[in-house]
């Protein structure tokens, strides 16, 4: 079938459209594409793991500059490490970063720190294609508090903050149109693996679907075990009448509102309940007790495909086969296998790597001070050490 004959089963995974009401573009029908991707992540178990090992293999072992990496980059006292895992992490997510800087009167940096990428939000373009500002609210859902009220997603809420651009002669202008240095907000630099000016789709989302699947098959099984009943048996049982007298000597019957029946249904739900014997009382069975083993519906079968499938595609999803082939049991568990994933998804994250070195050259290239001698940003990539746990307890 052709490209053109399936346009329309197939749909952007953002949709973009301009907000007039807060001067932005926005990032997902509802804006809330990387909070929503965020959450789909957080609440799938294989999804995190993937996740956070993407995001362990971009940071590896820090800089290779080892002074570079404890130098102090703000007033909070962050330094470039805390900076740098903080980038990686939005990285591994969205595919993209945000630092914001500040300038001295001389137009040099002398302050960064990281901006969360889902917090940013593109201007509209100008007439040449130029996006001069990011806009930063600090929780776009407009569910966050401060002093107890809500932070509406209102322009007075949201900071629009000078995109990066070094020139003495911009940030002079910029300055000045701030009423000066006390009150300029400094710049942002937003780097997105998409492109110039484009709202980049995360590393998930290729598998949003299964990744949601994940988390629902989770509830299942959940549920299936702390809410199947697990009795062992059923034993039926004569119930004996209880008979009195009123005043005029006439047998009365005592009127039966005993709830125990429904009661134990929910003292035989759960795990901690599995393999109890119920106990039903009739009242006009003349017969012996009676005993009627009982099986449960267990559901964790039912789906013993789809979770396979589903994890397979979201190792998939994140270049992470070689962890997923040693899950399965599919090649053994040695050093040397475990050497080869390592070497291999190095290879997987240097794009992502080299992305954020370029990022901290462009900075400290207008840093106040000579911070990195060498001008070396690279990372030193993640190995793994044989007989780790031996090493550690001879230091």
């Amino acid at each position: 079938m052709r490209v053109r004959d399936l346009k329309k089963k197939s749909s952007n995974r953002i949709d973009t459209s301009y907000l007039q009401n807060l001067g932005i573009q926005a990032y997902g029908q509802d804006n809330l594409y990387p909070q929503t991707l965020k959450n789909i992540i957080a609440a799938s178990s294989t999804a995190s793991e993937c996740s956070d090992r993407f995001a362990d293999f971009i940071e590896g072992n820090g800089f290779r500059e080892v002074a570079f990496s404890k130098y102090v980059v703000n007033r909070k006292g962050d330094t470039l490490d805390d900076v740098h895992m903080l980038l990686c992490k939005d990285m591994s997510e969205l595919n993209g970063i945000a630092i914001h800087v500040n300038y001295n009167v001389f137009c040099e940096i002398v302050e960064m720190q990281h901006v969360p990428f889902e917090n940013c939000r593109l201007t509209e373009e100008d007439e040449n294609g130029y996006v001069a500002k990011i806009a930063v609210h600090p929780d776009w859902s407009g569910k966050k508090t401060r002093k107890g009220k809500a932070l509406q997603v209102k322009k007075e809420n949201i900071d629009y903050i000078d995109v990066f651009n070094p020139k003495k002669d911009v940030i002079l202008a910029q300055i000045e149109a701030a009423g000066g240095i006390e009150y300029y907000k400094g710049q942002i630099l937003w780097v997105s693996m998409a492109g110039k000016n484009t709202y980049p789709v995360g590393k998930g989302d290729r598998v949003a679907t299964e990744m949601s699947t994940d988390e629902g098959l989770s509830n299942v099984k959940y549920r299936n075990v702390r809410n199947n009943f697990f009795p062992g048996a059923m034993i039926f049982t004569k119930k004996g009448s209880n008979i009195t007298f009123d005043e005029e000597g006439n047998e009365v019957k005592d009127t039966d509102d005993d709830d125990s029946f429904s009661n134990t249904l929910i003292q035989l739900q759960g795990d901690t309940n599995a393999a109890k014997i119920m106990e039903v009382t009739l009242e006009n069975d003349e017969e012996k007790p009676e005993i009627v083993n009982m099986n449960s519906q267990n559901y964790d079968k039912e789906f013993t495909v789809t979770d396979a499938s589903v994890v397979e595609r979201i190792y998939s999803a994140y270049g992470q086969e070689p962890w997923y082939c040693i899950r399965i049991g599919k090649v053994g568990f040695s050093g040397d296998i475990l050497e080869d994933a390592f070497e291999y998804y190095n290879s997987i994250v240097s794009k992502q790597q080299r992305l954020i070195e370029r990022t901290f050259s462009r900075i400290f290239s207008y840093w106040y001070e000579v911070v990195n001698p060498s001008n070396d940003y690279s990372v030193e990539p993640l190995k793994y050490v044989r007989n780790a746990a031996v090493s550690n307890n001879n230091r």
